[in-house]
Parts: structure tokens; C-alpha cells; sequence
């Protein structure tokens, strides 16, 4: 049995929260280097060009990639060998969230109530999505989710007999909807199967994995292709104002349903994708 105190995990969710704000990924900074050369627009090519230098800027001056430092969704995956010592890991989380914004500089975006609409004043509380594992381990993933983005994201509970046209209608209509609204290029997640909320959670959690890696299973690679040709084909283009580059990349990931099922969730993320992720 492994021992991790909430001290720890704390201390780890302050440092991700100000890691995946401040820091652009890899696969994202290397997308929109790539995107420069298949750019026919040349407004296109300057916004992103303006993305590429304001995440150096951001990096050089350890200050945010955007001023929506959004709400903290946290996803953790805990091993049953694990045992958490010193107090309870979802106040713990909500410790490591509210330090990290308030030392990294992170506008506190969360309101208490979503009638009355207060500020908490420290960006808590985190949406947090816990997975039981095997061993010894806990991995934490931090990805703030800003709600320009949010907001243009959809769920539909389609009948089988839609079938896969039905799937491929409502990915577009979705990002043809969103249209500039979320920042675009914009990177899409797509959950297909479960339940309503299942639906859902998987589609935020596509937006975890790389761009530059596909799905394991042939079929639905070939559908994150299709899709990704589909959307840049739509002519949105970077920051909404026309182009080839609408989109960066499109994940999409699957669990089983009901046979009287075929829930479809697409969440969008702007080019940002932010998320940070440590293994304790």
C-alpha cells in the first residue's frame, strides 16, 4: 500500500493548474506551425501566427495563455493500492486549485450558484471526475476549460437508426453553429456510446489525448480523418474570419450503449487545449 499525503496532492494541483495555463502543449504548438504552411488566407496565417507568439510571450513571461484561465476539471485516476493520509482528497484538490490561482495570477472565473451568480473568489469549486485503477499509482490531470469554448459544445441523443450519417450531421452542425465563438482553429472531442453524462465525459476526456495520435480502432480513426477534412472544409478558419485551418484536430472516443441508444457529445476546445498531468 502506497501512502500519499494531501499535502502532496495539493501541493501537485497548484503546480498543474499554473502549468497548463502558462505553458501551450507540444502537439498544439506544433499544429499551428503546421497549420502556417497549408494556410490559403493570409489574415488566416497571421492570427496564427499571433497564437504561436503569444504562447512564446506567455512562456518567457510565466503569465497566462489566455485570460479565461477557465474552470478546473480534474481528472483522476486513483489505484486501489493507494491510501490518502491527512485529510480528505477532494478538499485537498480544491486546496491545490485555489492556491494555484491565486500564486499563478489566474482570473477566478467560478460563481456559486449558477442563478445568483457570486464569485467563490478562488475559482473553486473544480469539477472533478474520479476512475478507480490497479496499483500503486495517482495520476492527476488538470484542464481548465474556458467557456468560450464551453459553450459552444452540444450533446444529442440520437436514435440508432441515425446512424453514422446521424453522427457525422451533428459533428458538423456543431461546429458550423459555434462558428468564431469559440477561438477558433479549435480542437473538437467527441464522445459516442454510454449514457447522457457518459456521453459527455467522454468527449472532454478526447480532448486529453494528442492531436497527433488517433484512436486505437480502425473505424474510428478513419472517422476522426473524415471529420477533421470535413470541418477545415467549412471555411471558419482561424479566429472565425475565413480559411483552411478551422480546426487543429478532432478525437473522438467510444463505450457501449443501449440498443435503443446512440448518444453523440461534442465538446469544443479552443487552441489552447489546455491540461498538465502528474503521476504520484
Amino acid at each position: 500500500m502506497k501512502t500519499i499525503t494531501t499535502e502532496e496532492i495539493s501541493a501537485a494541483v497548484e503546480k498543474l493548474c499554473i502549468n497548463a495555463n502558462y505553458y501551450l502543449n507540444y502537439d498544439i504548438a506544433n499544429s499551428l506551425e503546421s497549420g502556417l504552411v497549408i494556410e490559403e488566407s493570409d489574415t488566416g496565417k497571421e492570427v496564427l501566427k499571433q497564437l504561436l507568439e503569444n504562447a512564446i510571450i506567455a512562456k518567457e513571461e510565466n503569465m497566462a495563455i489566455c485570460q479565461d484561465t477557465g474552470m478546473a476539471v480534474i481528472f483522476i485516476d486513483i489505484g486501489q493500492e493507494v491510501s490518502i493520509v491527512n485529510g480528505n482528497l477532494t478538499d485537498a484538490i480544491n486546496e491545490g486549485v485555489r492556491n494555484g490561482y491565486q500564486k499563478g495570477y489566474l482570473r477566478k472565473s467560478v460563481v456559486s450558484d449558477p442563478l445568483i451568480r457570486q464569485n467563490t473568489g478562488d475559482n473553486t469549486p473544480a469539477v472533478i471526475h474520479y476512475n478507480i485503477t490497479d496499483g500503486d499509482k495517482l495520476k492527476i490531470i488538470v484542464a481548465p476549460k474556458g467557456f468560450g469554448s464551453e459553450n459552444m459544445s452540444s450533446l444529442k441523443m440520437l436514435k440508432p437508426s441515425d446512424g453514422l450519417d446521424g453522427v457525422k450531421k451533428f459533428i458538423l452542425d456543431t461546429v458550423s453553429n459555434a462558428g468564431p465563438n469559440p477561438c477558433p482553429p479549435i480542437v473538437v472531442g467527441v464522445g459516442i456510446g454510454g449514457t447522457m453524462e457518459k456521453a459527455a465525459i467522454l468527449a472532454k476526456k478526447a480532448l486529453l489525448r494528442p492531436i497527433n495520435e488517433f484512436n486505437p480502432l480502425l473505424h474510428i480513426k478513419e472517422l476522426e480523418e473524415e471529420m477533421l477534412s470535413s470541418i477545415n472544409k467549412l471555411g471558419i478558419g482561424p479566429a472565425g474570419l475565413g480559411g483552411k485551418v478551422t480546426a487543429l484536430g478532432l478525437n473522438i472516443e467510444i463505450f457501449p450503449t443501449h440498443i435503443a441508444g446512440l448518444p453523440v457529445a461534442v465538446n469544443i476546445n479552443c487552441h489552447a487545449t489546455r491540461h498538465a498531468e502528474i503521476i504520484l
